[in-house]
């Protein structure tokens, strides 16, 4: 499954989407959001869904030339409210865009960042390299990246390119096990202008060898849980699988543990509702991000449900490859 939040699941620089203000000029949009991730992934259906939702989408754009964009004047019947307000703007873009480099494109949305005053917020879209694969030899369509070589090739090559930009995201969305509607619901979601506007708890798992969350609210180290992955019979499955919930929960720390952090969570909650809070992300981390913070996600996720909140839960590298690498050498 899924996505997950990396930035109160909203903009950079502290604002939540719904903040998201350029200027009081009713030609400038209110929102943007820039729409990226690996090829086939699900880049046009997500603009396609946001388009559905009153959004002016534009693909295929140079990042060079997102400040003059801004400047430009909305195409007609892209305006909307009583007070004709221009359409929230969606800009995507991927590593076919001419001239792509990561690193310039989150330079260059800081640079404009600071200069204007304006806010982006960034929605990623990966999928598994064995999901992209069957979808390259579906369509029969030659992967950009890969030249003469194997579709995994390219595939493993764009990966490396755009990792820079997945962890710089705000929201990163898995589509692996999606279906189009799939994805434009939680597009929908997330991105509705009539969306719920009460406090949005999203849980999240990761690996700590692939990085942090790096604005979780709460972040949760369950590293000191015995690790699945050094059971060969486990390590192939996930916090998902019913014999690595019950490999967890033998741990003898494991239920107090739980039993704290969700009394922790239920506590703080309310209060960050007071406080205006939007967004709430809760990240729990492990070594690879398959097992021990996947199921603690999950039985949080459940716990919070039970309590009464909707959260969303989002396993960031539920796909990724095992290595003895990623796990180490140790235990």
């Amino acid at each position: 499954m899924g996505c997950h939040r990396m930035a109160d699941g909203g903009a950079t620089n502290g604002h939540s989407l719904d903040q998201i203000m350029l200027s009081d000029s009713p030609d400038r949009p209110t929102r943007v959001l820039l729409v990226t991730g690996l090829l086939g992934a699900g880049k046009t259906t997500a603009l396609r869904a946001l388009e559905d939702l009153g959004w002016e989408p534009v693909d295929n754009f140079p990042v060079r030339l997102i400040s003059r964009l801004l400047h430009t004047a909305p195409g007609p019947g892209t305006e909307h409210g009583s007070d004709n307000q221009a359409a929230p703007l969606a800009i995507g873009f991927d590593s076919r865009t001419r001239g792509f480099d990561p690193h310039a494109v989150m330079a260059e949305i800081g640079a404009l960042a600071e200069a204007e005053g304006i806010a982006f917020s960034t929605l990623y879209l990966d999928c598994g390299a064995e999901e992209l694969e069957r979808r390259y030899n579906e369509t029969r369509r030659r992967h950009p990246l890969a030249g003469d070589r194997p579709v995994a090739a390219g595939i493993a090559a764009e990966r490396e390119l755009m990792e820079p930009l997945r962890r710089w995201a705000d929201v990163v969305i898995s589509t692996t096990e999606f279906s189009t509607n799939d994805l434009g619901r939680t597009i929908r979601e997330l991105f509705a202008p009539t969306a719920p506007q009460e406090m949005t708890v999203t849980v999240s798992s990761f690996g700590f060898s692939r990085g942090m969350v790096p604005t979780a609210d709460l972040v949760f180290d369950m590293r000191f849980l015995d690790n699945p992955h050094w059971d060969e019979a486990l390590r192939p499955l996930t916090g998902r699988d019913e014999p690595v919930k019950e490999h967890i929960r033998k741990d003898t720390a494991w239920g107090e543990a739980f039993d704290r952090i969700r009394d922790l969570v239920l506590f703080l909650l309310p209060r960050y509702e007071a406080q205006g809070k939007a967004y709430v992300n809760i990240a729990f981390g492990c070594t690879g991000g398959k097992h021990r913070s996947v199921f603690s996600a999950e039985s949080l996720a459940d716990a919070l449900r039970e309590a009464g909140h909707s959260p969303t839960v989002l396993h960031r590298n539920l796909d990724s490859a095992h290595t003895d690498l990623v796990e180490g050498a140790t235990r």
